[in-house]
């Protein structure tokens, strides 16, 4: 997994109202993953990922209700009282998190690096990753590098 150079940073974020709230340790420059499938482009769902390690809901699990399609793999997790979605369990990474770079505190962001995925042609596109072999493959970002553990 590749982090740009960037350091590895505690981030704090939440939903709108503040009932749900989480950490994430992630790098200060985010790898930010741009889908265009169905439910993606109707939230303008844009995400980095993380091991399940690295995150820690802090408040709110009582407030989360979660909404599945298609597959039913990916969890989709909003806020039932304003409705945001700050973090998600998705199907590419069912062992980690996708984080809503929009919902983390500000103060902890140096920049950003947007990948466009083809989640329209999903199983072709994860083809594509699998063959990748590397650690630029969206399947990585979920899997700690063994010096990380």
């Amino acid at each position: 997994m590749s982090s740009s150079s960037s350091e590895m940073v505690l981030h704090r974020g939440g939903c709108h109202c503040g009932e749900v709230a989480y950490e994430v340790v992630a790098p200060s420059h985010l790898h930010v993953y741009n889908c265009n499938c169905s439910i993606c482009t109707k939230k303008q769902n844009r995400h980095f990922i993380v091991p399940k390690s690295r995150f820690k809901l802090l408040k709110g699990a009582e407030y989360l209700t979660t909404y599945t399609f298609n597959s039913h793999r990916a969890k989709h997790m909003f806020c039932r009282v304003c409705g945001v979605q700050s973090f998600y369990e998705p199907r590419s990474n069912p062992d980690g998190y996708g984080i809503m770079p929009h919902c983390l505190d500000p103060s902890t962001v140096t920049g950003m690096t947007v990948e466009d995925f083809n989640g329209v042609a999903w199983e072709e596109s994860m083809a594509k990753e699998t063959s990748k072999q590397s650690s630029s493959s969206i399947l990585a970002w979920s899997k700690l590098p063994q010096d990380q553990a």
